[in-house]
């Protein structure tokens, strides 16, 4: 049993597992690097330690430097949250050999899962479909990767087999591309995960991007909490998520859901962690990988089913059972999250930097933001340009758009340009509101209007009215209005001839 914790992370899952942990009468720990000295999650933990400089090389991914504080600061456990070292079983395993417990699956299980093409031999051998691509175990060299290729087909994947979020991933579709592709995936990999290993999958077409969440006891309790929808992204990072899908139907999620069960407890899986598939427009599904840890979009899970999956995870943690069976979890109403990311979607979504100068959240019934900013704050350019989740709740989806469009429209944000445009105008595509889409879906039918063109709209509005006010000021002008043969108004003939006869 533990009463202090330990967040290796930063932004605005460290300020979420700070409240879990309030609520559960803990006390924190948090880490920061020299440019996050003033960061929320430092200001409201009850510790916090320096790692180093803002590089995640020598800061959030120092996991040597995390132990020693967690150690020197006398917490019982470490949470990783997302991103950084969640997805590393070195840094799970080095935790527990230091007498700790880490908050998350135990280091088998994030080596099995964490390793996407070890995951897939995985679940195959379960009884799982996955999607074509690059079988067996261990690291394969580029010119086997350029061999194997051919045979997948393409248009095809690049995949970096640890982490996630659409680090070290590109998309091929000619084999002559691939040598300079699988180089740049590495790379990208190695900066963000510290592994830069890769595996191939074959690209499938209009497809749905769906995954079940799903959490795991010591006593062998495998439950999942439904589906989140996660089909609109761009260049593979999600962009807006719902939950439940406007695709299933109760038959596919029960079907998709034992099979999510089924996986984990292939690999033994404990506390919180993620199934993730590829549905067809025919609804056959794939395995697509797994995510041993929280995703950045459990909170639309929460909205729906009424689970507090931190408080959960940290319960595990403590070895408690899970406090809900199977048929306990139910689906009510619908959540949306629209990730709130400091990049201008006019500038083909380049981050966007500097002090924010005011920041005003929206509120009101069924509205949640979940944030690690405040007005004052500086965005770098160092980590993700993430800084603000905004999740609506409804009775049903149109009642939960309807409130997400008002909440986006109520939130504030001064001094760095924001993709909160990109998600007022997703919002009022008509493709999106039948649930019309897959994973393609922004890239190549969706169409972001430039402010150009709005400023033209406005423009011309301006001048209508124009025209209208100078065509009336002309009728005034050219009317002839006689001047009264008296000095005065009659008003004051009238006011004079009453004091006269008094």
């Amino acid at each position: 049993m533990f009463n202090k914790v330990l967040i290796a992370n930063r932004g605005e899952i460290a300020v979420r597992i700070i409240r879990a942990c309030r609520e559960l009468g803990l006390k924190t720990v948090a880490v920061y690097s020299e440019v996050d000295r003033s960061a929320l999650h430092v200001r409201q933990s009850d510790e916090a330690y320096l790692l180093g400089p803002p590089a995640s090389r020598d800061s959030y991914l120092r996991g040597d430097k995390i132990i020693e504080i967690a150690k020197r600061s006398g917490v019982g456990a470490i949470h990783p949250g997302y991103g950084f070292l969640a997805e590393r079983e070195d840094f799970a395993q080095a935790v527990q050999e230091a007498g700790l417990i880490f908050i998350g699956p135990r280091p088998s299980a994030i080596a099995a899962m964490g390793d996407k093409a070890v995951a897939r031999a995985t679940v195959a051998a379960a009884g799982i479909p996955v999607v074509p691509g690059t079988e067996g175990e261990g690291n394969l060299r580029d010119e086997e990767l350029l061999a194997i290729a051919p045979q997948i087909g393409f248009p095809l994947l690049i995949k970096a087999t640890a982490g996630g979020g659409g680090k070290g991933m590109r998309e091929v579709d000619r084999l002559e591309a691939m040598p300079g592709l699988l180089i740049a995936a590495r790379r990208e990999a190695e900066a963000a995960f510290g592994d830069g290993n890769v595996y191939l999958e074959k690209v499938i077409s209009e497809a749905r991007h769906i995954e079940f969440q799903i959490l795991a006891d010591t006593y062998g309790n495998v439950i999942h909490l439904g589906e989140r929808e996660c089909s609109l992204q761009r260049r593979h990072q999600k962009l807006l998520e719902e939950s439940p899908s406007p695709f299933m139907d109760d038959e596919l999620r029960a079907r998709m859901g034992e099979l999510a069960c089924r996986a984990a407890r292939s690999v033994d899986y404990l506390n919180a962690g993620t199934i993730e598939f590829l549905v067809e427009a025919n609804r056959n599904f794939y395995f697509l990988e797994m995510n041993t840890r929280l995703q950045v979009e459990h909170p639309v899970t929460e909205m729906v089913t009424g689970v507090d999956i931190v408080r959960e995870q940290i319960r595990i943690a403590r070895g408690r059972r899970l406090r809900y069976r199977q048929d306990q979890i139910e689906l009510n109403g619908w959540a949306l999250e629209c990730r709130i990311n400091a990049e201008d979607p006019h500038n083909s979504f380049r981050p966007s930097t500097g002090q924010l100068t005011s920041v005003i959240p929206p509120s009101g019934p069924g509205v949640r933001v979940d944030t690690g900013v405040y007005a004052g704050f500086t965005i770098t350019p160092y980590y993700d340009s993430l800084i603000s989740k905004l999740i609506c709740w409804g009775e049903t989806r149109g009642e939960a758009i309807l409130r997400m469009r008002r909440a986006l429209e109520e939130f504030r944000i001064l001094g760095v340009r924001t993709n909160i445009p990109f998600h007022q105008q997703l919002l009022d595509s008509h493709r999106f509101m039948g649930g019309q889409f897959d994973t393609r879906f922004v890239e190549e039918r969706f169409q972001l209007e430039q402010p150009g063109k709005v400023e033209g709209k406005l423009a011309l509005i301006a001048a209508v009215l124009a025209t209208l006010v100078t065509h009336r000021e002309t009728q005034q002008a050219a009317q002839i209005v006689r001047r009264s043969a008296r000095d005065t108004s009659n008003w004051k003939w009238v006011g004079r001839w009453e004091r006269m006869h008094r």
